[in-house]
């Protein structure tokens, strides 16, 4: 499955504990990542500075179901059980 482009769930819905360039402390979930632009586009996307959950996740259907509001239900709610 190809990343929804412009869906940005995976960037609000989970904690990130890792230490995000303007978030050195990473982000609690349902907090909008800093570098997640309007468009929800990451701005380090590719880039070293990235934290590696944030590179290592890959988009699933179990995980970002079909719509964009579907991913922030599914990954908010793994969030929470987890």
């Amino acid at each position: 499955m190809q990343c929804r482009m412009g869906c940005g769930a995976c960037c609000i819905a989970p904690s990130i504990s890792s230490p995000i360039p303007g978030m050195p402390n990473g982000k609690p979930a349902g907090v909008r990542c800093i570098q997640l632009n309007e468009a929800n586009m990451c701005r380090i996307f590719g880039q070293p500075e990235r934290p590696l959950v944030c590179s290592d996740f890959k988009a699933t259907i179990d995980v970002c179901g079909q719509t964009n509001q579907e991913a922030m239900w599914l990954i908010t709610d793994l969030e929470q059980n987890t």
